[in-house]
């Protein structure tokens, strides 16, 4: 056996299903053991769509994907793709072939330090340089990568290493898993939190990303209703309370001052539940320090002047809620926050049946809202449009609406619901883009035909970089640098092989999302929005902030 055939042997041992990524002459040992293993290998066209799909599949199983590229630039490709992972919480594995060790002291052939690369955009960055390591750095990573707040792991493999023999011994050993024990709050904690909130008078839930990734979702549901507290969410935590439920406010984190910003601007307590400050910064909605806070998740929270909780509540989450309201009575019904919620609803459902052209941006949320059901996944990429999904489009269950809000990557979502297809083959999987973050990784339609995974893409069409365009406008009354032109989005999907639809009269959309969903190939819609719509919601916006001052 040589170390090839064990890395692949222990990736096997952590359960991986998958590997995404391109072969090259530095990783043909690698790819020669994937081929013998019971391991499915995904080759893309692009190493970040790679990264991408190992960063969706870790977002939604909670287990590490892994994504492998050559050495040099098929390395450098893989960074933003493994970046994001690790902002957003994203349990990644990158590994990358690397020249042998008898050429690293010299000038050498796209020869890059890949581990000192890597190390600022991961948890773990290590090479194998003993054959016999090898069982015990795979494991440190998936551990890293997999524990909280989980991230990504990198792992350099050279490759005269990986064609070496693996001598007999305890390197050979499949290494066990230790499941970390639940970890429970002080009771000093969970008392002090209980005596904040009974003296409320209107507290508030502020939900994130960690809620949803372990699974917290019931506890704060049963936590928010028996005490009656109203609950915003981030946007990586849409679906951790149903929007259906008369608790959820809504989701922050658009430009603008929002319903839910005005439902945080009248609490007097915010009770910060798996809140992470990378997915919306301390400074948008608390930049007088003038909040009280209380902070319960998993893990200590991060150093930041104005996100100073009075008490962390420390351990596993469901627990903590649990024990919180065990010494909680309700609260008295938080007209205050349902008249908000009663506001954003009424605001969201006047563009139902509007069908003005091009589509407002409104009304194509409403239309997938009514295509998709409870538990299909929607994955949102970057830009104008993101503010409207996050805003607007109602979620049910937690992991149904996938965003990147940590790093915030244009190019995710075509790549992304490769992934998601692949995990939940019988599910209705929607990538939401832009046109400008359609063109940045559109080549994983290709793989996406050769796999077999039929998902649908959208595109909110405007011929620009929508968000950069709006925030141009808003703050110069002018824009620039932003416009492009775009090819014939249909003949591109149709050119790749995928079904290809443009919407020429708002009352299609919905008809072409039903046609396109059952398609046996990826389908691609050319939707042109008007994006008027930003800036008219700005100034309502801008009234609503001026309202609260």
């Amino acid at each position: 056996m040589n170390t090839a055939e064990l890395l692949v042997r222990c990736l096997e041992n952590e359960g991986v299903r998958f590997v995404f990524g391109i072969p090259g002459e530095e990783n043909l040992e690698i790819m020669k053991a994937l081929h013998h293993s019971k391991i499915r290998f995904i080759t893309t066209r692009h190493e970040q769509g790679a990264a991408f799909m190992a960063d969706v599949y870790g977002r939604l199983t909670g287990k590490a994907g892994v994504c492998l590229s050559t050495l040099g630039p098929g390395a450098t490709n893989l960074v933003t793709g493994v970046a994001d992972a690790n902002s957003d919480g994203a349990p990644l594995i990158a590994i990358t072939g690397q020249v042998g060790t008898e050429r690293m002291h010299l000038t050498s052939h796209q020869y890059l330090d890949l581990v000192g690369m890597f190390e600022p955009i991961t948890k773990r960055s290590k090479q194998i340089v003993r054959p016999d390591t090898t069982n015990e750095i795979v494991r440190i990573a998936f551990k890293y990568a997999e524990s909280e707040k989980p991230g990504a792991s990198y792992i350099d493999l050279p490759c005269d290493i990986a064609a070496m023999e693996v001598p007999e011994g305890p390197g050979r050993l499949m290494l066990t898993h230790h499941r970390a024990a639940l970890e429970l709050p002080d009771e000093d904690s969970v008392a002090q939190a209980a005596s904040m909130i009974r003296e409320a008078k209107h507290p508030l839930i502020l939900a994130g990303h960690s809620a949803v990734r372990n699974n917290a979702s019931g506890a704060l549901r049963m936590f928010a209703d028996k005490l009656s507290v109203p609950v915003v969410t981030t946007m990586m935590a849409k679906g951790v309370v149903p929007d259906s439920d008369q608790n959820c406010v809504g989701t922050i984190g658009i430009p603008e001052t929002d319903y839910p910003d005005k439902a945080l601007a009248q609490a007097d307590l915010v009770i910060a539940v798996g809140y992470d400050i990378v997915e919306f910064a301390p400074r948008k909605w608390n930049g007088d320090s003038s909040h009280r806070i209380i902070h319960i998740d998993e893990r200590a929270t991060h150093v930041n002047k104005l996100y100073q909780p009075e008490i962390e509540v420390i351990g596993d989450i469901s627990a903590c809620l649990e024990k919180i309201a065990e010494q909680c009575s309700p609260c008295p019904e938080p007209l205050w926050a349902y008249n908000i919620r009663r506001e954003r609803l009424e605001d969201a459902g006047r563009f139902t049946d509007d069908v003005s052209y091009p589509v407002k941006p409104q009304k194509v949320i409403s239309d997938i809202r009514r295509v998709l059901a409870d538990d299909d996944i929607l994955l949102c990429d970057v830009g104008a449009h993101k503010m409207w999904v996050a805003r607007d489009y109602p979620c049910e269950e937690p992991k149904t609406c996938i965003i990147s809000n940590g790093f915030a990557t244009m190019g995710i979502a075509v790549p992304g619901a490769v992934a998601a297809k692949l995990i939940y083959p019988d599910k209705k999987i929607l990538a939401v883009t832009g046109d400008g973050g359609f063109l940045m990784n559109c080549q994983e339609l290709e793989t996406a035909v050769r796999i077999g995974t039929n998902f649908v893409t959208l595109i909110f069409h405007d011929g620009s970089y929508g968000l950069i365009k709006w925030k141009q406008e808003n703050r110069y009354h002018e824009s620039y640098d932003v416009d492009f032109g775009n090819p014939d989005f249909v003949k591109l999907a149709e050119s790749f092989g995928c079904k290809g639809y443009r919407i020429s009269r708002t009352e299609d959309l919905l008809p072409v999302l039903e046609d396109a969903f059952r398609q046996k190939v990826p389908s691609v819609i050319d939707c042109p929005v008007d994006y008027r719509e930003n800036l008219k919601l700005a100034e309502q916006l801008q009234a609503l902030s001026a309202s609260l001052r």
